[in-house]
């Protein structure tokens, strides 16, 4: 569960009330997120920025405006500097806090206000996950983590969640998976005029182009080039002359051989002659830029052009994905339009998912969809 329950990457903040109440932080239509919720999940993201830093002690919150706290326990933690470097100041400390707590407001109102668009388009849209299933599937991804129950233990101990958490988010993944399902209906059918159209106007991406074994030796004079060629029209096996006279690294120890080669890959004066020539020909010597070749085509492999019957299930396959990308990519512009037009967040913690969102000074993510989303906080995020 330990990367199961991490926390998504969230957004920058700060903003207007928007008729939100006091004791929220969040209002989406009639219902709200509570202060006491955000506070909540804010220590469970700091203990676990804790743990992927490595610190160690208690988790010391930062605590805006004046972050006296925090900037006590920096103080306190601070590794002394290098020999002629100052010690920080208090205000280079307070920046620091700031930071921190920015990032980490951010995490939590994403994480509770994506989680709230998903429960409220589930129940829009009549799909339902039972509090059955979601033990059930909880029960199965903890023994999977936790095979023992110190284990478990020691992780809510270590993280701050509580199981009501955890069975929170197992929920909202599950009506994430279901919307999902639920959007993609009717997707799934490619009628076979369609097949043989895209089969039709793609061909060339189902076909095998001709493939030929060549055996070369690559010189770096004319001269060897001859010498080389000269004696495998005496009968000399390739293996021999290879070793005697070629620089080609990848290929003297194997007589030269380059398996299964299309056309094209290549350079060019040796393609062309290799894909002229005819089978069992002694070649060249051909002047590339690498030096000079003698060659024999060892073996052709004629190229193959799959047909209709045989493309079918691949065509089908891409364009059911194509459907579906098509009806996710809709449905996940009019999601989000939906529900940040029904999202107020209280000044101070406005992310771009809100109505009254900050302007954007760099290029931010925007929240999950039930394609996208990871599951959400705890059973008391909303007050419906």
């Amino acid at each position: 569960m330990g990367a199961f329950f991490v926390l998504p990457l969230a957004l920058s903040a700060c903003g207007g009330d928007g008729g939100v109440p006091g004791n929220a932080v969040v209002k989406i239509g009639p219902d709200t997120i509570k202060t006491s919720s955000f506070d909540h999940w804010l220590k469970v993201a700091a203990t676990a920025q804790q743990q992927q830093t490595g610190a160690t002690g208690a988790v010391t919150l930062p605590d805006p405006p004046n972050y006296t706290k925090c900037i006590a326990q920096k103080k306190k933690t601070a590794t002394k500097p290098a020999k002629g470097q100052p010690n920080p100041t208090d205000a280079t400390y307070k920046t620091q806090c700031a930071q921190e707590y920015s990032t980490l407001r951010d995490q939590v109102m994403q994480f509770l206000i994506s989680s709230a668009w998903i429960e409220g388009e589930s129940a829009d849209r009549g799909v339902k996950v039972s509090d059955t299933d979601v033990k059930k599937d909880f029960d199965k991804q903890r023994q999977q983590s936790f095979p023992k129950d110190t284990d478990y233990s020691a992780f809510l101990k270590s993280s701050g969640y509580v199981q009501e958490d955890l069975l929170y988010r197992v929920k909202v993944q599950s009506l994430s998976q279901k919307l999902r399902t639920k959007i993609l209906e009717g997707s799934d059918k490619v009628s076979s005029a369609q097949i043989s159209n895209y089969y039709n106007k793609n061909k060339a991406r189902f076909a095998q182009p001709e493939k030929r074994d060549i055996r070369i030796v690559l010189t770096k004079t004319e001269d060897q080039a001859n010498k080389a060629k000269k004696a495998l029209e005496a009968g000399q096996s390739w293996k021999s002359v290879a070793s005697k006279y070629s620089i080609d690294q990848g290929t003297r120890d194997s007589g030269g051989l380059l398996a299964a080669v299309p056309k094209g890959q290549q350079e060019k004066a040796l393609d062309d002659a290799t894909f002229k020539a005819s089978k069992g020909e002694i070649g060249g010597p051909i002047k590339t830029q690498f030096g000079y070749y003698v060659f024999e085509v060892d073996k052709i492999t004629p190229g193959e052009q799959q047909t209709l019957k045989q493309s079918e299930a691949s065509i089908k396959q891409l364009l059911v994905s194509q459907q579906q990308q098509t009806k996710l990519d809709a449905f996940v512009k009019s999601f989000q339009k939906k529900w940040k037009d029904r999202t107020d967040c209280r000044k101070g913690y406005a992310t771009q998912d809100c109505k009254n969102a900050p302007k954007q000074t760099q290029t931010t993510a925007t929240t999950g969809s039930p394609s996208t989303a990871a599951p959400s906080s705890g059973g008391t995020t909303t007050n419906k």
